[in-house]
């Protein structure tokens, strides 16, 4: 009578006990008030609004047997005959017709209807409100709206007032003073010349701006960018012996990859770029970043000899033959202290976040320091290494330059491709990070256009690829832009620096642009996350360890490989998995759960119940899925007395679809069952699946036992020729 009591108050949404027993079973422990007579006549749903949850340890729970309580089996029992004795004939022809309208279904689009409709949706639906608004608008409003979907800085710059332009100039100045030491060393990074570091911090910055919907991203070159295009580029052609052919094919590869962002937006493909996964960018970052740091010893120690390749055994074989030849311990000297010093002032920072701006300039004083005393000492004579002339002046142009005929076009083509995703991960990454701190929506599609359109404009300008910084936006972020302008103002310092001040910069050494690299490299090491991702789930955690081991071991473009190979075989693994699950009644509800997750749920005698977990039943996984069912019948049978089972119900509300084989193994079952005495029923299967088992005669074979839900299927087993007896089960 328990359970009968427990289904009067469940009923009505009256009493809040039956849900709070039933949060209870979800792992949570309940706080529920006793609503009113009048709540109490109201939906159910409003009463469970004001439940709150607190979480509590779920417990783990071996395979459970097939015998079950006694008493669950009365309570079972009670509640079917409390049903029996109200509407039974009205909810047995209802069961029946509602059946009816699973095998009356009418036929699934096929297969061509299906890739047509997918396009359609992913490329014909752009804005398809946005587009429908247009309609009702003048032709002049017509043309302002579509100039501010495409150029978002003519919407938000229409309310831009002084107030905001005072901190945009004051974040701007900021992260100039980072960008600029920063974009030189990256550019030595990337093996070119330190102008062309600047010049990708002053165009694809500008182009952003006006395209872009980001408050808070910092646009210019990045380390990992920076590591990706000579470990690719230099195997056509070596930056040592050819540089100007090496300095096209960058260029080349930052217009395909500028093409590539802009036709992931254009045409609504950015779910490509999340095929990189989180997990996998964790690893990879972590690995890139320790190539990155290994390459600064070239710089740190003075090395003129040097590996072209990234991995670590390469990377420490070079640094040893290099002990064997003279080298400058001067430079050395000059690069940790200078690393020390703007790894203090970040210490400086965190601890008062008033002095936001200190490691924010550190690495421009430190550049400006540095230069003065290699130039007052004459270092330069005893050893240290200077970065000598960098070429000053606004960007030239590049057009000429880009190699798109010849040998080498589709192997550009082909870096551009990887290059673009890794730039548009990490520059989603980062812009999405912001604008969740700050509250605001960024569009990725209009993000990916944005910077497509940057990235191609910049390779006419002699920019190579840029994105989004990580290091610079959180400083942005810290210094309190508003808007875009701080990317405005930056651009127009870097582009004044060019102009003016290059030939102040003839002095500065190597060592000091290796250990601002250095600095910043600890940002793109998170072991928090990656501790998280073992602790959550083992199969993301091993595309993180292959990509950080691929980069590390191997180089950058066999550790994506890696990473992108494991995270698609995590996919298939998931989708085709073999596995079922044991399905039991919730006490006082028509809730069907799995067994080993919610001890409480019983069996019901004369019926087992079995949920089909993967999405597809297949070949990689029928067979598997079939010879459990029957292994698992089998011990039931052999662990009673009595044969208890006498009708086997699937639940299909997994199943996405099912191949030839998939039908084979529910045949094969079928004549198993049938053997044993067994029916075989079928609950909530999906439009695919039904169709291809009419097609199959399948259905046909099962007398037509198809039902809406698991509760129908045993309300009508309960109802049919086959009684219900009260044997453990």
């Amino acid at each position: 009578m328990a359970s009968s009591a427990m289904d009067d108050n469940d009923g009505g949404g009256g009493s809040g006990s039956g849900r709070s027993e039933r949060a209870r079973y979800l792992g949570f422990n309940t706080i529920a008030p006793h609503p009113s007579p009048a709540a109490a006549a109201g939906a159910d749903d409003e009463s469970e609004k004001e439940t709150s949850f607190q979480a509590s340890s779920p417990k783990h729970f071996k395979k459970p047997s097939s015998v079950t309580a006694t008493a669950s089996i009365e309570a079972f029992n009670i509640d079917i005959a409390e049903e029996e004795a109200g509407d039974h004939d009205i909810e047995k022809n209802g069961v029946v017709e509602r059946s009816q309208w699973v095998l009356r279904a009418p036929e699934p689009p096929g297969l061509f209807r299906e890739v047509v409709d997918s396009v359609r949706d992913t490329v014909g639906s752009m804005k398809n409100k946005y587009y429908s608004s247009l309609k009702s608008q003048s032709f002049a409003k017509r043309v302002v709206s579509v100039q501010q979907e495409i150029f978002p800085i003519l919407a938000w710059g229409r309310n831009y007032r002084a107030t905001k332009f005072k901190n945009d100039l004051l974040a701007g100045l900021t992260i100039a003073s980072l960008c600029i030491p920063q974009s030189i060393g990256y550019a030595t990074l990337a093996k070119l010349d330190p102008q062309y570091g600047l010049y990708t911090s002053v165009v694809p910055p500008l182009i952003y701006a006006v395209m872009g919907t980001s408050r808070d991203i910092a646009i210019g070159p990045v380390a990992v960018v920076s590591l990706l295009l000579p470990s690719m580029i230099q195997k056509l052609v070596d930056p040592g012996t050819d540089p100007i052919t090496y300095r096209n094919l960058v260029l080349t590869t930052t217009f395909f990859s500028g093409i590539f962002q802009a036709a992931f937006g254009f045409f609504r493909l950015g779910f490509l770029v999340d095929f990189l996964s989180h997990a996998a960018i964790v690893g990879f970052m972590a690995g890139a970043a320790i190539i990155i740091g290994l390459q600064q010893l070239k710089g740190l120690l003075g090395i003129t000899h040097f590996t072209n390749k990234t991995d670590i055994i390469s990377v420490m074989k070079a640094v040893w033959n290099s002990i064997h030849h003279p080298w400058s311990p001067y430079n050395f000297i000059i690069g940790c202290s200078f690393l020390s010093f703007i790894l203090f002032t970040r210490f400086l920072g965190k601890k008062n976040k008033k002095l936001f701006w200190l490691p924010a300039i550190a690495p421009l004083l430190s550049v400006i320091l540095s230069t003065l005393i290699v130039f007052l000492a004459r270092a330069d004579k005893n050893g240290v290494k200077i970065v000598k002339h960098i070429k000053g002046g606004l960007n030239p142009s590049s057009v000429h330059q880009l190699q798109l005929n010849g040998p080498f076009v589709w192997d550009v083509a082909k870096i551009g491709l990887i290059v673009a995703v890794v730039a548009l991960t990490e520059a989603i990454a980062v812009g999405r990070s912001f604008a969740t701190i700050k509250g605001y929506h960024l569009d990725g599609n209009k993000e990916m256009v944005a910077m497509g359109f940057m990235n191609v404009i910049g390779s006419l300008t002699s920019c190579y690829v840029a994105t989004g910084s990580f290091s610079r936006t959180a400083v942005n972020f810290s210094a309190g832009c508003e808007t875009l302008v701080s990317n405005i103002v930056m651009a127009i310092t870097v582009l004044i620096s060019l102009q003016f001040l290059t030939k102040l910069l003839y002095y500065t050494p190597t060592a000091i642009l290796a250990s601002i690299i250095l600095s910043a490299l600890p940002g793109l090491i998170n072991l928090n996350a990656a501790c998280h991702i073992w602790k959550l789930d083992k199969l993301d955690f091993l595309a993180c360890a292959g990509a950080f081991f691929g980069v590390l071991f191997a180089s950058v473009e066999i550790g994506l490989t890696v990473a992108v190979t494991i995270s698609f075989v995590k996919i298939i693994l998931i989708s085709i998995r073999p596995g079922t699950e044991t399905l039991g009644r919730l006490p006082g509800t028509d809730i069907y759960c799995d067994i080993q997750q919610y001890p409480m749920a019983t069996q019901i005698p004369g019926i087992m119940i079995i949920r089909i977990k993967p999405g597809l039943l297949c070949f990689a996984n029928a067979n598997f899925i079939r010879e459990r069912i029957v292994n698992w019948i089998s011990e039931d049978i052999e662990g009673s007395t009595k044969r208890t089972i006498q009708q086997l119900i699937l639940d299909m509300s997994n199943l996405l679809n099912i191949d030839t084989s998939g039908i084979a193994s529910l045949e094969d079952l079928h004549k198993n069952l049938t053997s044993q005495g067994i029916e075989l029923a079928i609950a909530n299967p999906r439009w695919q699946v039904i169709h291809k088992l009419r097609l199959a005669e399948f259905v046909s074979k099962i007398e037509e036992r198809v039902f809406l839900s698991v509760g129908e299927a045993v309300i009508n087993y309960a109802n049919t020729k086959i009684p219900i007896r009260t044997t453990t089960c």
